[in-house]
């Protein structure tokens, strides 16, 4: 016979579960291999001898390198570093965009981690990948352009393209680490008080779910708990929230009316 604390966890796996059911259906799955193609069309692109996307670890507070492409990008994958060291760091902190044309003269440079990647470049492009909030979740660098052209400042645009493409791809492969916080914060509510009933259970859920879209910076999981909880009502209350969600998608894809000014 299952013991109650272990039926309780089974019900918050099952809570959890529910919310990135619907979280996944709500935005569909990316991956590396979309973040790979973007860093290799963007060497492609600008002729560079590497691109390469670094990511923030919140745990560790560290970028760390998880593409990169390029006669000169294999030996990044895979490296980390502080998220304030080099001029990575300085774009990650600041949110600006940078062009340095000699990186030897530039204070911001960290000499040692590029040497860790096996190759030391003239020149970096680098531009933040930024989420729909503002919020910076990584750096886009490009690496020498390969021949006598430099990189410059009329680049950064197109870079900061690329960049916006792999926040998408960020934005979107969120949801299955976010199902696991979410699974972490409800098993520890359910620590916290072994006598949780199932309601007060999906109650804590719920609030992890909230929680997390604040942390997030959109609805995202909002919506989620609120499409799971709707599983449990009645069929015509769920045809009533179809048809509620249906008018509402109707009118977000209207084209938003003119403005005239006198």
């Amino acid at each position: 016979m299952t013991e109650p604390r272990e039926a309780a966890s089974l019900r918050a796996i099952e809570e959890v579960a529910a919310r990135a059911a619907a979280a996944g259906r709500l935005e569909p799955p990316g991956g590396e291999a979309v973040l790979r193609s973007v860093v290799e069309l963007a060497a492609t692109l600008f002729d560079a001898e590497a691109v390469s996307i670094a990511l923030h670890d919140p745990a560790t507070d560290r970028l760390v390198i998880r593409v990169a492409a390029g006669p000169q990008g294999k030996g990044a994958v895979g490296i980390s570093f502080a998220a304030a060291t080099g001029i990575a760091g300085y774009v990650f902190t600041t949110g600006q965009p940078l062009a340095v044309a000699d990186v030897a003269a530039d204070p911001r440079f960290d000499r040692s981690t590029a040497e860790r990647t096996g190759y030391v470049p003239r020149s970096i492009l680098a531009v933040p990948v930024l989420l729909d909030g503002g919020a910076t979740v990584g750096v886009l660098e490009v690496l020498d352009r390969r021949g006598d052209a430099s990189l410059g400042l009329r680049d950064l645009d197109l870079a900061s393209m690329f960049a916006r493409q792999a926040a998408v791809v960020v934005r979107e492969t969120r949801v299955e680490r976010d199902a696991t916080e979410l699974l972490r914060q409800a098993l520890m509510r359910l620590a916290a008080d072994p006598a949780a009933d199932e309601d007060a259970l999906g109650d804590a859920v719920a609030e992890a779910a909230l929680a997390l879209d604040g942390e997030a910076g959109d609805r995202l999981w909002t919506l989620a708990d609120a499409v799971a909880r709707a599983r449990r009502a009645a069929p015509d209350q769920v045809g009533l929230v179809i048809e509620i969600l249906d008018a509402l998608a109707r009118r977000s894809s209207r084209p938003a009316p003119r403005s005239f000014r006198r």
